[in-house]
């Protein structure tokens, strides 16, 4: 958080209402309990099978995604990892149940170009297709290029195409949907380490369009950068990529000495449809040492236009507005509050104006010194919600709830493929609304072993291997109680 200084003059003379009012105007009150309640499951890796109330809703993957169209169905997707494909679930029913679908990117097995199964994304269109359905697009990465899955008909029939990316050797990539058959896809050329934003107005058929995120007056940021996710306004069709970098072209030695972090919080913002793109500073946090190029910066944005950047410095979630299409944010805001004294890993989703939830994965372990890479194996993980109903209010305040049970002990690694520590949790996860209830669908990863009608063991899991990537799964954790956004 900002601290405001004054002369110690000026503080004799302060009242203490406009201390207050100061206090109203930057900072959001501590996170209160929420009466939010969450029912949470596991999903099963089988197509057709509804979970939960099944003995086969177990799966073995990790780092999912969802979304939810405008009718107030989700899709979720979830990672099995490089050529191993994807797995992809719908709910109907305001997220009760899952359904298991087809793999997206199955059609892929057994021809030149291996399957996905990499950094999974996925979205929804916000305009109906011909048929009268909403698009699905499922992303997942196969290194040497980009898989994009979409289905016309609700998740039950998906088309293939392998080779989405307009520059090949490609690293985690993200997706959002536009109209009734535009799509987008964001990524990092690893050749370049650029922001590449590549657009399709054929459903994904074909990616003809190809944009960079970073301006002229912003090239310094291309090999000194940490991508998050692309949102696209359904209303104005403005498209916003979210990452974090350095400041300015001299950090650059000491970024790349590391003696500096990506301590910059950045938004590129298009209004030509992703043709060209313009770069606006969130925030720049004056300790250079700071990094938020951890597993990710995120972005949402809310039926009003005005678009929220979510991001964690390996020890709080901090939060900053824009109601004037990211030209200028607001200070940030710090979200998490006790028991969640480290929360990494946010996730957010906006819906009416003014509304937004957060998630984040949180741990009441902090000793000031240790990164969460090392925890010890006292620290329990869950998920944690916070909610904000006047998200766009100097002084408003988060409630919080505790929205999972235990689902990791221990050090929890944020390097990505880098690290060398425990990545159960693998790097991101996420959070959608039924836009007509407002009430949010998680989706998770869990390492814990767990034998109830809702949680069955997956096979080779057991008590002894609790806490393993041999229990890794990914699950739902579903608002049943509380306000919605």
């Amino acid at each position: 958080m900002f601290r405001m200084r004054f002369p110690h003059q000026l503080f004799l003379r302060l009242t203490a209402f406009v201390l207050a009012l100061l206090s109203l105007l930057f900072f959001a009150f501590p996170a209160q309990a929420s009466g939010a309640g969450f029912t949470t499951f596991e999903l099963s890796k089988t197509p057709g099978i509804v979970c939960p109330g099944n003995a086969n809703c177990t799966n073995n993957a990790a780092e999912p995604q969802i979304r939810s169209d405008p009718a107030g169905n989700f899709y979720a997707s979830s990672e099995n990892g490089l050529g191993a494909g994807t797995e992809a679930w719908s709910s109907s029913d305001s997220g009760q149940h899952y359904t298991a679908l087809a793999s997206p990117n199955a059609a892929s097995q057994g021809s030149p170009v291996a399957p996905g199964g990499g950094d999974t994304d996925v979205a929804t269109a916000p305009v109906k297709n011909a048929a009268g359905t909403y698009n699905v697009y499922v992303a997942s990465l196969n290194l040497a290029n980009i898989d994009v899955s979409t289905s016309t008909d609700a998740g039950k029939t998906w088309k293939l195409n392998p080779t989405s990316a307009s520059v090949p050797g490609d690293d985690r990539e993200w997706i959002a949907a536009d109209q009734a058959s535009k799509v987008c896809i964001s990524y990092h050329d690893v050749a370049t380490n650029n922001i590449d934003v590549n657009c399709s107005n054929d459903a994904g058929a074909t990616f003809t369009q190809l944009g960079e995120a970073f301006d002229v007056n912003h090239a310094f940021l291309a090999q000194n950068n940490e991508i998050g996710n692309l949102v696209i306004d359904p209303h104005t069709h403005v498209i916003y990529q979210i990452f974090s970098g350095i400041a300015n072209a001299g950090e650059v030695s000491c970024s790349q000495a590391g003696s500096c972090g990506y301590h910059v919080v950045w938004v590129a913002v298009s209004t030509d449809g992703g043709k060209t793109f313009t770069d606006h500073m969130v925030y720049n946090n004056p300790d250079t040492t700071v990094s938020y190029g951890h597993q990710f910066v995120n972005m949402s944005i809310d039926s009003a236009g005005n678009v929220y950047s979510v991001y964690s410095d390996n020890h709080n979630v901090s939060y900053s507005y824009s109601t004037n299409q990211g030209t200028t944010w607001s200070v940030p805001v710090k979200v998490n509050a006790a028991p969640s004294t480290t929360a990494i890993m946010p996730w957010s989703v906006a819906n009416n104006a003014g509304k937004v939830d957060i998630v984040w994965y949180g741990t009441s372990y902090y000793d000031g010194t240790t990164p969460p890479d090392s925890y010890p194996s006292s620290a329990a993980w869950y998920v944690y919600f916070a909610q904000n109903v006047s998200a766009t209010t100097a002084g408003s305040s988060f409630t919080q709830s505790q929205a999972t049970p235990i689902i990791h002990y221990g050090g929890v690694c944020e390097g990505g493929i880098s690290c060398t520590g425990n990545r159960d949790l693998y790097d991101d996860f996420g959070v959608a609304v039924n836009p007509g209830t407002g009430l949010a669908s998680i989706i998770y990863s869990d390492d814990q072993y767990t034998n109830d009608a809702n949680n069955p063991p997956q096979s080779g899991c057991t008590a002894s291997t609790s806490n393993s990537s041999s229990c890794g799964h990914t699950s739902i954790a579903t608002q049943t109680s509380g306000t919605g956004i």
